[in-house]
């Protein structure tokens, strides 16, 4: 089910990476919040009518709860020479919203020759977590040991596809926290753009040249409540890639201590799920040394997540002293499932330590 809507442009009101957006008012009067991907539909004056899509936002839902332009049916963006455009892999496939790009693996890739028998990360740790939200977190806690660390970053097809829409990554590479980003299957609007998690893991390590990876799906999880309905089984799937290539896997935690339901609570089930039962290769579990009785129950289930796995799993218990101000030193703000850092402190030590361990394995 799509809800299609027209609308009128009334103002702009902010703009970040790619992303302009706009105070657009309906026929009825009421006035959204609308969402315009500059690639897609060019900038939009006052007074532009255009064509919205409020599916999201007439459900109420959260990340993605607005409005989104999907066209400006009198001021298209000007026509290209589709000839002259070297790319042919197309993203949002067969929806009336697909994309062309240029993948960094394809043939008409300046770095084809590279990547065309590439098939080693010689080791490069690979943090692997479950929400997008991780992605600061992460590289804060690397960062706060090794501050010159080339760090990339893989975004998968999970959540959000338009990597624009993430004001996350785009503050990040604004700060020089992010060396680059890499969109992968279904994703797009990456610095480059890649077929799978296999090929932009390894442009990460031969094109960009990183020292360390992260790689979560964007903004935007899906989940159903049950246990295996979410999208967030491909942190699983990821650390499976990173080990193939000869990575060294590092499984980033969810952990929270304030999400109201209990399959959340101390480390979500979806790591349980992703990290114990998709993943089937060797990865580090890098676990916060958190204090009282909330601490030793992190600790405990992924002890429990890791003897589960035999000897595939390997739990890292790692320190927490000087992360809390690695985090608030952030460039952007931190925030899960709308809680900000003093909401939630767990969830983001749980993934600074991944960080700060990954980057420890680098002096090694």
């Amino acid at each position: 089910m799509i809800q299609w809507r027209t609308g009128v442009v009334d103002e702009v009101r902010g703009r970040w990476s790619g992303v302009v957006e706009y105070a657009a008012r309906l026929p009825t009067g009421e006035q959204v919040r609308a969402l315009g991907y500059v690639d897609i539909v060019g900038e939009l004056a006052p007074g532009t009518r255009v064509l919205l899509n409020t599916t999201a936002l007439e459900r109420g839902l959260g990340t993605g709860g607005l409005a989104i332009v999907v066209a400006a049916p009198d001021h298209l963006p000007p026509a290209r020479d589709v000839a002259s455009f070297h790319g042919h892999v197309v993203k949002a496939r067969y929806t009336p919203s697909q994309t062309m790009v240029l993948g960094v693996d394809e043939q008409d890739s300046e770095h084809h020759a590279v990547l065309a028998d590439a098939d080693d990360l010689s080791g490069m740790p690979v943090v692997v977590a479950d929400l997008h939200s991780a992605l600061p977190a992460v590289i804060a806690g690397a960062r706060a040991i090794r501050p010159g660390t080339r760090i990339a970053y893989v975004m998968t097809d999970g959540g959000a596809l338009p990597i624009q829409f993430s004001r996350t990554v785009a503050g990040l590479r604004d700060a020089g926290w992010l060396e680059a980003s890499i969109t992968v299957g279904q994703s797009f609007g990456g610095d480059l753009e890649a077929v799978n998690v296999h090929t932009g893991l390894l442009a990460a390590r031969h094109v960009v040249g990183a020292d360390l990876v992260v790689v979560s799906q964007g903004p935007g999880n899906l989940g159903t409540g049950t246990r295996w309905g979410f999208s967030g089984t491909s942190a699983g799937e990821a650390v499976n890639a990173a080990w193939t290539l000869g990575g060294r896997p590092v499984c980033s935690l969810r952990v929270s201590e304030a999400d109201p339901r209990e399959r959340h609570r101390g480390v979500s089930h979806h790591s349980l799920t992703a990290y114990g039962r998709v993943a089937l290769v060797p990865a580090d579990v890098p676990v916060p040394t958190l204090d009282g009785p909330f601490g030793e129950r992190v600790r405990e289930q992924a002890r429990r997540l890791c003897e589960a796995g035999g000897d595939r799993l390997t739990l890292h218990e790692v320190a927490c002293d000087g992360l809390d101000e690695a985090l608030r030193a952030s460039p952007v703000g931190l925030s899960t499932m709308g809680r900000g850092y003093d909401d939630d402190r767990a969830s983001f030590l749980g993934a600074a330590v991944a960080g700060r361990y990954a980057a420890g394995l680098l002096a090694r």
